[in-house]
């Protein structure tokens, strides 16, 4: 490394440390958009679980309050 000592290469340790800023700040946007699209599936998944919980309480109550007496024990008709 005698060109660290003459001063030779730090034109090219700026370069390289110019050039390691702009990779680090691209990948600081990729992870921002990354956790946005994450945010937003994770509102999606929220919303859809919401539904399907309610789905499942509306078919519980219908089924407790549509039972019918009179088709309890008689057999299925083929």
């Amino acid at each position: 490394m005698s060109h660290d000592q003459n001063g030779a290469s730090a034109p090219n340790a700026e370069a390289d440390f110019a050039e390691a800023m702009k990779e680090l700040a691209r990948g600081e946007r990729t992870a921002s958009a990354l956790e946005s699209h994450l945010d937003s599936l994770e509102k999606k998944i929220e919303e859809l679980l919401a539904q399907a919980e309610k789905a499942e309480k509306d078919m519980q109550t219908g089924a407790s309050t549509s039972e019918k007496p009179s088709s309890q024990g008689q057999p299925e008709s083929s």
